[in-house]
């Protein structure tokens, strides 16, 4: 995969820009747009829009802009799904600020849905009180803002984007950080080039290809919070990663999402039997909180009497148009889900920790600033409330360009990025057989349901992966520090919280209400203390 960097760059800029930001999905893009007319340079592992869970979104983006709707009631749901650890104060902020950031979005050129009569038209999904979601053509909202984000982009000058740049590590001196180093060709390339800066801002996703099963593309491998834990960053909710009830179960890596406004619709889940299982098990049943629906789909399928997606009543013949996305996924697989039950099961979707950061996007590395799903900004709690995260995204991406032009009001050029050395640590098409055993050992022991046992057996297990596989080889390195930062937080919370379910813990307590902070050198003491 070729860089691209020649055909974009303006010919007058003779040096590296003073912020480089890692990362081409939305909080990447919206944050170099909205520091514009500052140059910024954006390093994306592959070409912009791919290799991005925001892509990927089907949903949409929530946001108060009902006449019903209010950002108190906005607030309240996300406490409630959150399970008694989101932090008030930054979901407030995140809500009050939506709809000016959906309106941002408009003027970028995303065609959200719209009424008859013009008015933004709004869906619900599971656990909002109210119709808030703001979406595309159904399922399609992810591609449309990245498209349209991407299209501004490519006609913004002072962005530059150097795609193919796969981000390996953070330069640190002391307790800031100046720079990143990167390889390019799409990871390909033996040199290593370093990119000097004076702020760095960190977009670099989620975790989901650390496990087995996961609707997350390849490149959301944790790579970010091991990174910034490795230069000793706090690391927040490590433990709490949420699981998609209804990824579409045949047999694909990443797996199909069928989304969750198909429940918000109508659709109902039953199993092999016909038997509509979610009633028994929460009085909202479809519509519950995303934990408990996974677990409900979790114990059918491990039971052996499967779960299924039932859109034949609530969607029909409708299903071509009202989600394209979805019905393509389906038919490929064989399934008209018209006529026929989508086969469902829980995967890896979205990780509610992350790199820890105030209001404004700043870690606690002097220089690193953070936003999207890399992040642990409080709003999410143990369990993120649907459509939330695209709109954290644009928040806080938008706060942390603001925070920048008011603390380096003179952007300042570095030379041209120079070699950093060689490496033969390159990037493989197919997982390597340590990443492979490491998805595997992630999803057995910290996946849907969880154990003090099994945790303990998974930090044995990553700390001798990393000892196998050598810390020089420093992508691994970085996921195996974010695996082992979701065991060790797991294993030290003994009760059951959200996205976080222990078998032996199943009750949630009322001394573990409240959030977690860990840093490496914390879970490096722990694991030595189990391997002791």
């Amino acid at each position: 995969m070729p860089s691209n960097t020649e055909s974009i760059r303006p010919q007058s800029w003779q040096g590296i820009d003073d912020i480089v930001i890692i990362g081409g999905g939305l909080a990447g893009l919206f944050c170099a747009l909205k520091l514009a007319p500052r140059p910024v340079t954006v390093l994306a592992a592959a070409p912009i829009g791919f290799g991005a869970s925001s892509a990927w979104a089907q949903g949409g983006i929530a946001a108060a802009m009902s006449e019903g709707d209010t950002f108190d009631k906005h607030l309240a749901d996300t406490v409630v799904a959150g399970a008694g650890t989101v932090d008030e104060k930054m979901a407030r902020l995140m809500i009050s600020e939506g709809p000016d950031r959906i309106r941002d979005l408009l003027a970028y050129g995303v065609p959200f849905d719209r009424d008859l009569e013009g008015q933004l038209l709004l869906s619900r999904e599971a656990a909002h009180s109210e119709r808030r979601i703001v979406r595309v053509k159904g399922d399609r909202a992810g591609k449309a803002i990245m498209e349209a984000l991407i299209a501004t982009v490519r006609r913004t000058p002072s962005i530059r984007v150097m795609e193919g740049y796969v981000v390996e590590e953070l330069i640190s001196e002391g307790r800031f950080v100046s720079g990143v180093i990167a390889r390019p060709d799409a990871g390909q390339s033996k040199t290593r080039v370093a990119f000097p800066a004076r702020a760095v801002v960190l977009c670099s996703g989620g975790v989901g290809h650390l496990y087995q099963v996961t609707t997350n593309p390849t490149e959301a491998r944790g790579a970010g919070v091991g990174m910034a834990a490795r230069i000793g960053a706090v690391i927040a909710d490590p433990e709490f990663v949420q699981f998609h009830p209804t990824a579409i179960d045949i047999g694909r890596d990443p797996a199909p999402l069928a989304t969750e406004a198909l429940r918000g619709d109508g659709a109902t889940l039953v199993n092999r039997a016909g038997h509509r299982f979610m009633t028994d098990l929460h009085p909202d049943a479809e519509l519950a909180p995303r934990d408990v629906v996974a677990r409900g789909v979790f114990a059918e399928v491990q039971a052996g009497r499967g779960a299924f997606l039932d859109c034949t009543k609530a969607v029909g013949a409708h299903f071509p148009e009202l989600f394209p996305t979805v019905y393509a996924s389906c038919m490929e697989a064989g399934i008209d889900p018209a006529t026929q039950p989508i086969p469902v099961a829980p995967a890896v979707h979205y990780h509610m920790g992350g790199v820890l950061v105030d209001a404004d996007g700043r870690t606690s590395i002097d220089g690193l600033w953070a936003a999207g799903e890399v992040t642990s900004t409080g709003v999410h709690g143990a369990n993120r409330l649907a459509s939330n995260s695209l709109l954290e995204a644009v928040v806080f991406a938008a706060r942390i360009a603001e925070n920048i032009k008011g603390m380096m009001p003179e952007p300042r050029l570095y030379e041209w990025p120079k070699s950093a050395g060689e490496s033969d640590d390159l990037v493989t098409l197919e997982d390597s057989p340590q990443l492979m055993k490491l998805r595997r050992l992630m999803s057995a022991n910290a996946g849907v349901i969880r154990t003090g046992e099994g945790l303990k057996t998974l930090i044995r297990e990553i700390v001798a992966l990393e000892e196998e596989r050598g810390r020089t080889r420093v992508r691994f390195a970085n996921m195996a520090t974010t695996a082992k930062l979701i065991a060790t937080a797991a294993y030290l919370r003994e009760e059951s919280r959200g996205g976080h379910y222990r078998s032996d813990c199943p009750e949630p307590r009322e001394d573990f209400r409240h959030r977690t902070f860990i840093t490496l050198k914390d879970a490096d003491r722990i694991a030595a203390e189990l391997a002791g």
